[in-house]
């Protein structure tokens, strides 16, 4: 059984109504791919395409992957469940609000919200970011990324459904930061000594957003990983 058959045979739960105690895999496209000119998340790189890359991390750790996503072509070409964002045009902080939404009427206790154009997803990392957001203390569980200007990586991050309301009223005054919401929720940040742990952060949050960046990715592939970092290919 091929990792594609994997996370699909792991999502596809028909029966919506059993809760779990596990989240929901959110892939989270969050926009149109205008910088890269074509649907990138559908962009192959060493055999399978990047969103399948994402959902087999993701399904190694939680039980269920959905995609959320507003272009059609994305939608139509993937084999687990999908919705389109919650608010058309608000980037991925209405893909997040979209999958909590999902997670709530499955009655999961949050969402394990991925984009969905990274070439290197750690499937560790994220089984340690459900582990800390199991232990019930935080609302969102975001590890640090010296790459971010804000000092984290809100796209490789786990939300509960209590960022629900704070997502709503952050979009309700026109704040479609992926962090605009994060002041009015608890918030524990997986400390960046710990992230080392799992790879190096430029490696792991390394996302594409042209074609140039996939050409970079294709190149960091053959690398070690220690070699392989952005502008070293």
């Amino acid at each position: 059984m091929d990792e594609k058959q994997i996370y699909c045979q792991q999502c596809l739960n028909k029966d919506f109504g059993v809760s779990s105690h596990r989240p929901l895999g959110a892939l989270i496209a969050g926009g149109r791919s205008t910088r890269y000119g074509a649907t990138k998340a559908l962009e192959p790189i060493q055999g399978r395409c990047l969103v399948d890359g994402v959902a087999a991390a993701l399904a190694e750790a939680t039980d269920e992957v959905v995609l959320i996503a507003d272009e059609t072509a994305l939608r139509d070409q993937v084999d687990f469940p999908t919705r389109a964002d919650a608010v058309p045009g608000l980037g991925p902080l209405g893909g997040v609000l979209a999958a909590l939404r999902w997670a709530a009427q499955l009655k999961r206790p949050g969402v394990l919200a991925v984009a969905c154009d990274l070439p290197f997803p750690s499937a560790p990392l994220l089984r340690r970011i459900a582990e800390i957001a199991a232990s019930g203390g935080a609302d969102a569980v975001v590890p640090e990324n010296p790459g971010n200007r804000k000092g984290i990586e809100p796209l490789f991050a786990f939300y509960s459904r209590s960022c629900i309301e704070p997502i709503e009223s952050a979009l309700t005054r026109r704040d479609h930061r992926m962090v605009g919401f994060l002041e009015q929720v608890r918030v524990e940040r997986l400390p960046l000594d710990d992230v080392r742990r799992y790879g190096n952060p430029e490696r792991l949050f390394f996302n594409v957003n042209t074609r140039a960046d996939l050409e970079l990715a294709r190149q960091m592939m053959l690398l070690p990983e220690a070699e392989a970092r952005p502008g070293k290919p």
